[in-house]
């Protein structure tokens, strides 16, 4: 049984990865902190990172390359938000993104 997590955020950020395949995040911010979710297409958190602020967590998203899904009606066209719940579910590749080889 996969693990289910509650984010509170629907504020959702994605970044085209391959043909047909997005990785999305969402910014929660909680009482330890502002906690980025890292999440595909079927809603399977992969990663999450912590961060100083709200101000930080965003910088780092533009800055690798996620865009506001509200912000690209573009994308919206043929981009669908995952269906929820969200579930810890590794990535084949591990931590990406808190491991820092796909993080500027």
């Amino acid at each position: 049984m996969e693990d289910k997590i509650e984010i509170r955020s629907r504020d959702y950020r994605f970044k085209v990865v391959e043909f047909l395949q997005q990785n999305w995040a969402l910014v929660d911010e909680t009482t330890d902190g502002v906690i980025v979710y890292f999440f595909g297409d079927t809603a399977g958190v992969f990663d999450e990172m912590v961060f100083d602020s709200a101000e930080a967590a965003e910088t780092g998203l533009l800055r690798n390359g996620f865009k506001r899904y509200v912000d690209d009606p573009d994308s919206q066209e043929f981009i669908a938000i995952p269906d929820e719940p969200f579930v810890r579910r590794p990535h084949p590749n591990r931590a990406i993104y808190s491991s820092g080889r796909y993080w500027k």
